[in-house]
């Protein structure tokens, strides 16, 4: 009765207020810590003290209400069950979390007023079950390692197990299923060799690997190792050829192209090659036109104008006389300077065109002279005094400017003093290492003041301005410059004292007063034909860098990859834009330097050396043609005013001739093949061979103003005519047919022969030699002169040499040359016979004479001395004269006068009355008739 009344249900269930579970994933029930169970201080009362049930609610994650459940297994004690409905994986959620309420049965059976307790939190954690097995990543392993070492490890095997705990998922130890192999793993699945390999014994080992987790499953599948045994390894290059060969010609070839580098598996993560391609011995330094100074400006397109300090010396040039020179491989002419007393004095009448602040002055400079000093000694700055490459004061106007360009150390300085009587001047400044390397540079100095380009070897150099207000005395207001020194304070410039001495070389010291030279131009005189390039930069891997210096003699290769830096090396060339370089060796460096992560165990390399050769070029063929070998002319057209024209259809033609392989046409050997190529020209000589040219009787002329508007110039002497400058062969050509010859009035002979030559690249090559004979053609009137009257005796009292003579030769044209034709040779044959009768009639003739004068000496002197031509009559043939080789000399045609005139003389005493005829054979021998 008392249980039933309304008021026994006074309390709610207790429960913990938090629950740790523990549930395997081949089971359902889970084991609470601490185990559930729900009390109720309404007990022992029947309903109110027990507890009819549990229900779970929602926790952090929001399933457990749906994958648990709480059951009651005894309503007095309040002992209850939690389970999951479905099955757990541990791989898919190892945790679970959950709330969890006790429910009494209330006041009575229906429950009544039933009470609930607090909720309770229930972690359940899922146990694993070694349910997976090991599976490796990769089904075959490879590697490759060098015989004769031992190696820790060699290639490292990987295997993975799908269970979610540590004890199943982990892999406990890996094991070599194949035996008597020489190699152990350890449970990292490392695999190192237990002896040193042998290529030669065994080059390919193949085994198999199995993996075991820690709940002693085996792997589904075992991997298979392959592990290659390389010969012995020594880093370094491999590749390298020592000698390299260019054809001139070749454009860009590679240096090395199969070149590569092998490191051992050592790993680099930095690379570094410099490649060094030394053309120091090649004239300037490097492989440039060959031709002089003043062509190469021509070629360049530079502005006319320049003055040249440092000329060959000549006449009109002396004060470079007495500087010594030193033999030079290139065109230039390099002159020596001890600081001291090798100094140049520039006349004042060269410096008076150097007027005006706006000027460019170029040259080229090597510090140390001949006896080069290390380029360390040098930097150090042993000597100390400044040493002066051009001092110049000029006037402007009624001003006078200074400027001086001297050296000090590595420092190069431009001292300008706009004007010497009020403007402070100004010290330009550069320090550049290509001051002291004792190495050939060229420098380009263009001054528009207040403005100063500095261009070495091409590169623009930018100036540190210096405002000098020291006490610095003016320079004497005196036009005067000089090279390789300056004058001191208060000294004449004939003292032959001064300060500041070079001491080096210099070579092509020019000075171009007027507007600045453009910066195209400066490229181009300074411009390397040869040097070091890189292929394609399109192909340069990630991570490489190329760097090339402006002289293009040194290439820098840097990068961390291997392989890219392999093929980076191969495509490192060499070029030479030159169609005929220069022949010759070209020493070759490489240096490499790496940085490994290990760097007391990094690698080191040793220095690669090795040569280019550059062969002999394909001698280019100069051929002159259209001329001679004869040419004849009426003599009153060589005394014209113009002369004749010695070549006027000369044709030049320059070709290459070079060896072709033919073998896959089916010839054996090569052929020779000739290509018509674009040339240009630096130098014609026409020169008279025999004795030089007298000027009061003949001249040569050339058209003086196609040679000016070309810019050529020109030497005529009595004997040669020298044209020089670069141009192409149509220039040559129009004026070497402007060439005249001419004579005075009356002074023709019978012939006079002439050589033509040309050349090329400062006379590096020269053309087949031309050689011309002119002959005088005169007419029958100007035979009969007494001179000519004496030489046509000389021809007809010798028939048989002349007519050996006249079989041997042409008949000439006024116009061209051409052979005689058979006919006429037969004509001529004909009145020499007739000739030789009426000689020997003569003959008889004067001797009949010579015996009837005999005895009366005295009174016949005059008589005797007249021609007696009643009964000999002498026909001259015209063609005589141009047939005619005996080439009679001026005292002999004198020798024959003087005879003529000795007997015409009324106090000659001789009893004998004769006609003296003297000829110069071919064997140089005088014969008397």
């Amino acid at each position: 009765i008392l249980c039933s009344l309304p008021s026994a249900n006074k309390h709610k269930p207790w429960i913990e207020t938090e629950y740790q579970g523990i549930v395997m994933e081949n089971d359902n029930t889970v084991l609470l810590n601490p185990p559930l169970f729900a009390l109720d201080k309404d007990a022992p009362l029947h309903y109110a003290g027990e507890i009819c049930g549990f229900r779970v609610h929602n926790g952090p994650s929001g399933s457990g209400s749906v994958q648990f459940e709480a059951v009651v297994l005894d309503r007095s004690t309040g002992e209850g069950l939690v389970r999951s409905k479905e099955p757990l994986d541990c791989e898919s959620q190892r945790e679970h979390s959950f709330t969890i309420q006790a429910y009494d049965c209330g006041e009575g059976p229906d429950g009544v007023n039933s009470k609930k307790s607090h909720k309770a939190t229930v972690h359940v954690r899922v146990n694993d079950v070694n349910e997976f097995s090991p599976v490796f990543v990769e089904r075959r392993y490879e590697a490759s390692v060098p015989e004769g070492r031992l190696f820790d490890r060699i290639v490292r095997v990987e295997a993975l197990d799908a269970d979610c705990s540590p004890q199943y998922s982990q892999i406990c130890f890996y094991d070599i299923i194949t035996p008597n192999v020489p190699f152990a793993i350890d449970n990292d699945g490392n695999i190192k060799n237990t002896e040193p390999l042998d290529s030669k014994r065994e080059r390919v080992y193949t085994f198999w690997v199995t993996a075991f987790d820690c709940g002693k499953n085996r792997a589904q599948a075992d991997a298979q190792v392959v592990v290659t045994v390389k010969p012995s390894c020594k880093p370094g290059w491999i590749g390298w050829t020592k000698r390299v060969e260019y054809t001139p010609g070749s454009g860009s070839i590679p240096l090395f192209p199969s070149l590569h580098l092998e490191t051992c598996e050592e790993t680099v993560w930095n690379i570094q090659a410099t490649v060094e391609l030394q053309t120091g011995h090649i004239g300037k330094g490097c492989d440039r036109d060959s031709y002089s100074d003043r062509s190469v400006r021509r070629l360049c397109g530079a502005v006319r104008g320049e003055v040249d300090l440092l000329p060959p010396p000549s006449p009109a040039a002396n004060w470079t006389s007495a500087l010594p020179t030193l033999p030079s491989s290139d065109s230039s002419l390099v002159f020596s300077f001890n600081g001291s007393n090798h100094v140049a004095v520039v006349p004042d009448s060269v410096v008076s065109a150097l007027t005006g602040d706006h000027f460019t002055l170029q040259l080229w400079m090597r510090r140390g002279g001949a006896n080069i000093q290390p380029a360390a000694t040098q930097t150090r700055g042993n000597r100390k005094e400044e040493e002066t490459i051009v001092c110049s004061t000029v006037k402007n106007d009624d001003s006078f400017s200074h400027y001086s360009l001297s050296v000090h150390g590595c420092r190069l300085s431009l001292f300008y003093w706009p004007d010497v009587s009020a403007a402070r001047p100004v010290k330009f400044l550069w320090k550049l290492e290509q001051v002291c390397d004792s190495e050939w540079h060229h420098l380009s100095l263009s001054v528009q003041f207040p403005s100063v380009t500095l261009y070495v070897d091409g590169v623009t150099f930018d100036p540190a301005l210096i405002h000098d207000n020291g006490a610095i005395p003016n320079p004497a207001a005196r036009q005067r410059m000089f090279i390789g020194a300056c004058w001191g304070e208060n000294l004449l410039i004939n003292a032959n004292r001064y300060v500041g001495g070079y001491h080096g070389l210099l070579s092509g010291v020019t000075v171009r007063p007027g507007s600045v030279e453009p910066h195209s131009v400066v490229e181009c005189l300074y411009a390397c034909r040869e040097g070091l390039d890189f292929g394609d930069l399109e192909t340069l891997g990630s991570g490489m860098k190329v760097h090339v210096n402006p002289s293009q003699s040194v290439l820098v290769l840097e990068g961390d990859d291997i392989e890219s830096f392999n093929r980076a090396v191969q495509q490192v060339t060499y070029r030479n834009s030159l169609r005929f370089a220069t022949p010759g060796v070209r020493p070759l460096k490489l240096t490499t330097s790496l940085r490994c992560f290990n760097e007391e165990s990094c690698l080191s390399l040793k220095q690669l050396e090795g040569y280019l050769v550059v062969l002999q070029p394909d001698a280019p063929q100069i051929s002159l043609s259209g001329v001679g070998p004869h040419l004849a002319r009426p003599a009153p057209e060589f005394e014209g005013s113009r002369g004749v024209p010695l070549f006027p259809e000369l044709r030049i033609v320059c070709s290459l001739s070079h060896a072709v392989n033919t073998a896959a046409q089916g010839m054996e050997g090569g052929a020779l093949m000739s290509d018509a190529v674009a040339h240009t020209l630096d130098g014609c000589e026409v020169q008279p061979l025999g004795e030089e040219l007298n000027p009061e009787r003949e001249e040569l002329l050339v058209d003086m103003d196609v040679v000016r508007e070309r810019g050529l110039e020109i030497i005529n002497t009595t004997a040669y005519i020298a044209i020089t400058g670069a141009e192409s062969i149509s220039v040559y050509e129009d004026v070497l047919r402007s060439v005249r010859y001419r004579l005075a009035k009356g002074s023709a002979r019978f012939e006079r022969r002439f050589r033509l030559s040309c050349s090329e690249m400062n006379g590096r090559y020269t053309s087949n030699e031309l050689t011309l004979e002119v002959n005088f053609l005169h007419s029958l009137d100007s035979l009969y002169h007494p001179s000519h009257l004496l030489a046509s005796q000389q021809q007809f009292l010798h028939p048989s040499h002349h007519a050996g003579e006249l079989s041997g030769h042409t008949l000439p044209n006024p116009h061209r040359n051409s052979v005689v034709p058979g006919a006429a040779t037969v004509i001529i044959m004909v009145c020499v016979g007739f000739l030789v009768v009426m000689v020997i009639l003569g003959v008889f003739r004067i001797r009949s004479i010579h015996r009837r004068g005999e005895g009366a000496r005295g009174g016949a002197k005059e008589g005797s001395s007249q021609w007696d031509d009643s009964a000999l009559t002498i026909i001259i043939n015209p063609m005589e004269s141009y047939e005619s080789r005996m080439g009679i000399s001026a005292d002999t045609e004198a020798e024959g006068e003087e005879d003529e005139e000795g007997a015409e003389s009324p106090d000659d005493t001789s009893d004998d009355q004769r006609i003296i005829i003297k000829k110069e054979g071919r064997d140089g021998n005088a014969r008397r008739y």
